[in-house]
């Protein structure tokens, strides 16, 4: 659990910004790879908002083309002649594999893309976050059907023998009619999130992977279940039947990749591990021989089935590994700051109206992970970063400068935020949102000191009042709490209906802000847990908030977006700062760091949203980069759209 203190790797030099624009990679985290059936080669999608084409023959990775904002997913056709390709920009690219070029969008969601199916070469089917399947006709862009039953969002559909299976964040598997759209079965509600589900067209089976780590395997004709195995001490973030025998591929947040047995459900093959790897990313090769998936650093690893041995990674690059994509950010009142990014380094840097350096770079002892939470501590003098392995990195901070890590495992999936208490009796104490749903407490010596179970599903953020042993916190369930902390739920603030992304405590400890998944703000008063205000920001997902003062809080949205919200009037102005999503927000003085995905941290004036200075780590997309005709247009128009104005 503990380790003990190690001196750090640290880098003064920087890395300067990417000029090598040549497509080798995906400048971000590659969230699906999915081979081409009779050829030796697999196509890619990215939070880096692009399609890639792998040669995995030349070990070579190329463009295809862009959308306006992150793929999801992409899917290939039996036949290996088109690909789709599912966007947060609502947006489903349909692919000519043979030209290599696109051939239609197909429009008409409202919400997140986030899979699709094809059921011939004529139809396919998506399944998106506005909680639909929309079923569509290929040759001509149209709407031929909508599926409307789950009550959250939908997050993965395939299809089999007329029968359309889907699953998502109501806990729910569903069975449905493709010739009349009825729903013919409901497994569920479960008790957690169902991620993913596949087919197992052989024998008849339906397979849910869900977020108590276990797999549930149903069969499609009568419904019974047919076994659950026990596969994982973590969410279940993807699952794959194999085309060849039906043996079930598993990832979850455990770090472990695993194959069953179709006819056992026994555990045949633990694939060896990368410390990049990306979940949700795994897939079958078409001839069952191979495993396939993506990094965070953006490039393609390959398996081989029967040995689970890794055979290759494409994309890599020892110059420069992993993409600077920034997670996370904590600055003081001096503009001295710390961040987090998708390729596991601990960044200082000194950002102020006048001056911007980056001051050092740290990389972990036990190797670099994602990291996606951090708190400055300058009390007790010291930076704590939290990482998708599931480590604490505890950091000493003398003369501006890091050293002397500590590595405590919490155990609990990935860490989604960190902040350290600063009340009698607590002060130093670190509180931790994990994955699993818990808070866990970590002393200053490293040790876990309590754990805070509150929530039903994972915790993405939390704060601590300034003066008083509480906390707030919101999550994945849906739900914004507060607690003393002993882990006493001292209230529910309910009103949001969707995942509650970030929450913030105005700086009298008084209010209480949150954004969510349901495209609002609300703005509650802590000790009656009476709603004050709530407000619409379009649809546009928010992602990172900042409570200013008694009248204003700061919003960050995943389209680069910036947005002030005035509570006397609830008045939403906003201004595009970056080029992909606004991570986290944090205070520098009388102005806010806003961090994003596309490597910047940008200084913002918190009066008219000015850009007043910037630091950039990596350029993740070129200047000029292609976009979808039919969804780009002037710059400037992009930009007032990304910014609801």
């Amino acid at each position: 659990m503990f380790a003990s203190v190690r001196p750090t790797d640290t880098v003064v030099a920087q890395r300067i910004p990417d000029g090598d624009f040549a497509f080798v990679r995906h400048r971000g985290p590659i969230t699906c790879v999915a081979g081409i059936p009779g050829q030796a080669a697999a196509v890619t999608s990215g939070y880096d908002s692009a399609v890639g084409y792998v040669d995995l023959a030349a070990q070579r990775m190329d463009l295809l083309g862009y959308h306006r904002h992150l793929v999801n997913r992409i899917v290939v056709n039996e036949a290996g002649t088109l690909a789709a390709s599912c966007s947060s920009d609502y947006s489903v690219g349909i692919w000519d594999l043979r030209q290599r070029t696109l051939r239609r969008w197909l429009l008409g969601h409202w919400d997140d893309v986030e899979d699709f199916t094809f059921v011939d070469d004529r139809t396919g089917i998506s399944a998106s976050r506005d909680c639909r399947l929309l079923v569509w006709n290929l040759a001509t862009g149209a709407i031929e059907q909508v599926l409307s039953g789950h009550e959250r969002d939908a997050l993965a559909v395939t299809f089999a023998a007329g029968k359309v299976y889907s699953s998502g964040d109501d806990m729910t598997l569903r069975q449905w009619d493709l010739a009349t759209g009825a729903v013919l079965r409901t497994w569920g509600p479960f008790e957690v999130e169902t991620d993913t589900c596949a087919i197992d067209g052989r024998h008849d089976r339906v397979v849910l992977g869900a977020d108590d780590g276990k797999i549930r395997v149903f069969d499609s004709r009568s419904g019974a279940r047919v076994a659950d195995i026990p596969a994982h001490a973590s969410g279940i973030k993807k699952v794959a039947v194999s085309p060849v025998n039906g043996d079930i591929l598993s990832a979850a947040y455990d770090q472990k990749v695993l194959i069953w047995s179709a006819d056992r459900f026994d555990l045949k093959v633990s694939l060896e591990r990368h410390p990049a790897t990306w979940e949700r990313s795994f897939n079958w090769s078409p001839d069952g021989t191979g495993i396939m998936a993506g990094t965070f650093d953006g490039t393609v690893l390959l398996w081989d089935a029967e040995t689970g041995r890794r055979c290759a990674e494409i994309g890599c690059r020892a110059a420069a590994a992993g993409n600077a994509c920034l997670n996370d950010v904590s600055a003081n009142g001096a503009g001295d700051m710390v961040v987090v990014s998708d390729d596991g380094h601990v960044r200082m840097a000194h950002l102020d109206p006048d001056a911007a350096a980056w001051t050092q770079d740290v990389r972990p002892t036990e190797g670099r992970v994602l990291m996606n939470a951090v708190t400055l501590d300058d009390r007790f003098g010291r930076v704590i970063a939290g990482a998708h392995d599931q480590n604490l990195h505890i950091f000493r901070r003398q003369g501006g400068g890091l050293s002397d890590e500590t590595v405590v495992r919490l155990g609990e999936g990935p860490i989604n935020c960190v902040r350290v208490a600063r009340t009698d009796g607590a002060a130093g104490e670190i509180f931790a949102a994990c994955y699993s749903g818990a808070i866990l407490r970590v002393g200053m010596n490293g040790e876990i000191c309590g754990r805070i179970d509150v929530h039903e599903g994972a915790v993405k953020a939390l704060r601590l009042h300034p003066h008083k042993a509480i906390g707030v916190s919101c999550g994945a369930d849906g739900l914004l709490l507060s607690w003393d902390f002993d882990g006493r739920l001292l209230a529910r603030l309910p009103g949001h209906t969707a995942i509650v992304d970030d929450v913030d405590l105005d700086p009298t400890g008084t209010r209480v802000a949150s954004t969510s998944r349901d495209f609002t703000v609300k703005v509650f008063d802590l000790e009656s847990g009476r709603c004050l205000n709530s407000v619409f920001l379009t649809h546009r997902s928010p992602k990172s908030i900042l409570f200013w003062d008694p009248e204003t809080v700061f919003v960050g949205n995943y389209w680069g977006s910036v947005l002030r919200i005035d509570l006397r009037n609830d008045r939403v102005t906003g201004r595009c700062v970056a080029d992909n999503g606004i991570s986290a927000l944090s205070r520098c003085g009388d102005r806010f760091v806003a961090v994003s995905y596309d490597g910047t941290a940008s200084l913002i004036a918190p009066d008219d949203l000015r850009t007043v200075n910037r630091l950039r780590i990596m350029v993740q997309k070129p200047l000029g980069a292609p976009l979808p005709a039919s969804v780009s247009g002037p710059a400037a128009e992009r930009r007032a759209a990304a910014a609801g104005e």
